[in-house]
């Protein structure tokens, strides 16, 4: 269980990660909503962002702490751990979760920084960021990306669960 996974593999969990808590934050939303009864002040603006990044962040801390992975995680086979290989204490998660907005953040802070508003530019801004933080693995000799590095966590492989052997059926008497 201490193979790295290629960062192939780990961008495209990631996509399929995205694809997963989009869903989560729909229903956050949702719920939002109906507890705000659909208020469109400047408070309730920043709510939802606030509110969507703590639920964003108990959905990965929950994770990371219960079972190693996500969903998306288990089904691409890994897990993410400590430094020695143990499972993420809750503050080590939080920590990782802090750390991986710098996957968008510095994307995020130079659009505002900029006055860029169009969705073409933000979302290249965003490309632009991703592929960045991605090419951080290359600077770790195991790999990890930066956020795991300064965490002091990595991804592991997961072994693949083999079937159980078929039993011959029981022949009747």
């Amino acid at each position: 269980m201490t193979d790295t996974p290629t960062i192939k593999r780990r961008l495209i969990a990631m996509v399929y990660e995205t694809f997963l808590l989009l869903a989560v934050e729909m229903l956050a939303v949702a719920l939002y909503l109906l507890i705000t009864l659909n208020h469109h002040a400047p408070v309730f603006q920043y709510g939802l962002k606030v509110w969507l990044f703590v639920v964003t962040g108990a959905y990965f801390v929950w994770g990371w702490t219960n079972s190693g992975h996500t969903l998306a995680m288990k089904t691409w086979r890994m897990q993410v751990v400590t430094a020695d290989h143990a499972r993420l204490p809750l503050t080590t998660a939080i920590v990782r979760y802090l750390l991986a907005w710098g996957w968008f953040l510095p994307a995020l802070l130079a659009c505002t920084a900029l006055g860029l508003k169009d969705k073409g530019q933000v979302g290249a801004a965003i490309a632009l960021g991703v592929i960045g933080w991605s090419l951080t693995a290359f600077l770790d000799r195991d790999r990890r990306f930066l956020h795991d590095r300064l965490a002091g966590t990595r991804i592991v492989v997961l072994p693949k669960k083999r079937p159980a052997p078929a039993t011959a059926p029981a022949e009747a008497a």
